[in-house]
């Protein structure tokens, strides 16, 4: 059941982007209205990610693991009738809050529901082998369901998985909780929605309003503002919701730094494939939709061996490896035109696919392996808020990127190209980067890239999330 939960909010995460031309037709909207439409979900799952583990921990994990796929479900329905815009990026604001609460509380159950660390592992192998495939079934059932029915389809599709989750999940889940658990950091979890949220206003408005504009200046600087406020709570409360002690291991800020990146690049180009098959290269949705599959599938197939990968050739090897193959897939996908043949296309995706693949997994290990064995839960919860927080910055400055093309005269062909080689020298000099600084300090490095804790094969570095996040709940 939390293996189900877990596939919807994956799924969801991808099938949009299929149906981001669609949206534009009906809706009549422009690109500033899509990256709303989509940094709306990010941005709250980034931001409620971390205090939606501590509420299951005190408040009983099947109950806020209901609450979210309830209120998930709900906002589905929401979405698939929003008649504007403004509606639609409401009810995805609404579905990242669900989402916020069902994907910590789901693994905190499943690790809770197996305590043996070999049954844990094959758990957690199979919780991340359904949110791979959700990930990669997104675009296709996108396709298949905006060309079938319309956009709306792809958020009514969720309604009959939530209500097998809730119906079924009642009956069969067990409640547990942790008495002990931390006070919910109600200040800091406000002002990093505000800060993170008023920034990414900033970015996405700029190229409409104009960079100069008191709106756009103020909202900058209320950003910055927010997020200093932030840092000083932070700093200062006794169990903040982001222990800025933890970056003092050089370990866990490359690793945090280097997903930033990450987040940035897969999501903010994942944003404009759709739009870049359909518009520029005239495909239909459908086609659109599989024509994405390559870098997916890619992800799928790669990253259950990643974790392997680290362990034998170490971590940093294994990261820059990666960084540099999904930055040189994105530089080549800037090189595509209207003409250019899928011939030569799909490998530069699958490129990109495996490079991610082979980042995502070993990073979030290290991160882990590099705090005690009692925040290994916490630092899981970290390194994947600073993905999602790069998602959101990525749709933003990208989406501004080819506004900013737009805005000179140049085509929208040429403003994907612009996207994309930037999203491509970001990710290349954040190999060259991490390469460097983890040379620096390479027992750490390799430590870092042993098996996880009491697990081994391809699922290891999965399940050191999930062992962390029951040593996090004790």
């Amino acid at each position: 059941m939390t293996c189900l939960g877990q596939f919807m909010v994956l799924l969801d995460n991808t099938i949009v982007g299929a149906a981001l031309p669609d949206m534009q037709h009906r809706l009549h909207t422009e690109l500033t209205g899509l990256q709303w439409i989509v940094d709306a979900y990010v941005l709250l799952v980034a931001m409620l990610l971390l205090s939606g583990g501590v509420f299951a921990d005190r408040f009983g994990r099947k109950r806020v693991y209901l609450t979210g796929v309830a209120v998930f479900t709900a906002a589905s329905v929401l979405c698939s009738l929003a008649p504007s815009v403004g509606w639609l990026v409401a009810g995805r604001a609404l579905q990242g809050i669900g989402a916020a609460a069902l994907s910590p509380a789901s693994l905190a159950l499943l690790a809770a529901a197996y305590p043996v660390p070999q049954e844990r592992v094959k758990a957690i192998g199979l919780w991340a082998g359904l949110s791979g495939i959700g990930l990669a079934a997104g675009p296709v059932a996108g396709g298949v369901l905006t060309d079938a029915f319309g956009w709306p389809a792809i958020f009514l599709v969720n309604l009959p998985i939530g209500a097998v989750l809730l119906v079924v999940g009642l009956r069969s889940l067990e409640e547990t909780r942790n008495p002990n658990a931390p006070a919910i950091d109600v200040p800091g979890t406000v002002l990093s929605v505000l800060g993170v949220g008023t920034l990414t206003y900033g970015l996405i408005e700029g190229g409409a309003r104009g960079w100069t504009s008191p709106v756009i200046l103020g909202g900058f600087a209320a950003a910055a503002v927010l997020l200093a406020a932030f840092a000083a709570v932070e700093a200062r409360r006794s169990a903040p919701m982001l222990p800025l002690r933890l970056f003092r291991q050089r370990l866990f800020t490359v690793s945090n730094t280097a997903m930033v990146v990450v987040g940035f690049a897969l999501m903010g180009s994942s944003f404009f494939f759709s739009q870049f098959f359909v518009y520029v290269q005239g495909s239909s949705i459908l086609r659109a939709g599989l024509q994405t599959l390559p870098m997916s599938l890619a992800m799928v197939i790669v990253s259950p061996y990643a974790g392997r990968l680290a362990a034998r050739h170490g971590f940093r090897i294994v990261v820059t490896t990666g960084l540099a193959l999904a930055g040189l897939g994105l530089l080549a996908l800037g090189t595509v035109h209207a003409d250019t043949a899928y011939g030569n296309v799909w490998w530069r995706l699958a490129v990109m696919g495996v490079g991610f693949a082979l980042t995502l997994s070993p990073l979030t290990g290290a991160a882990i392996q590099a705090v005690s064995a009692q925040e290994g839960g916490l630092a899981s919860g970290i390194i994947s808020t600073t993905r999602q927080i790069g998602a959101v910055l990525g749709v933003a400055v990208l989406g501004a990127v080819v506004r900013a093309r737009q805005s000179g005269g140049a085509s929208f062909e040429t403003g994907l190209n612009s996207a994309f080689l930037a999203a491509g020298a970001v990710t290349l000099a954040t190999a060259v980067f991490t390469g460097l600084w983890l040379a620096r300090s390479k027992p750490a490095t390799d430590s870092a890239s042993a098996p996880p804790r009491g697990s081994t094969g391809p699922g290891a570095v999965t399940a050191t999330a999930a062992n962390g996040a029951s040593a996090n709940s004790r």
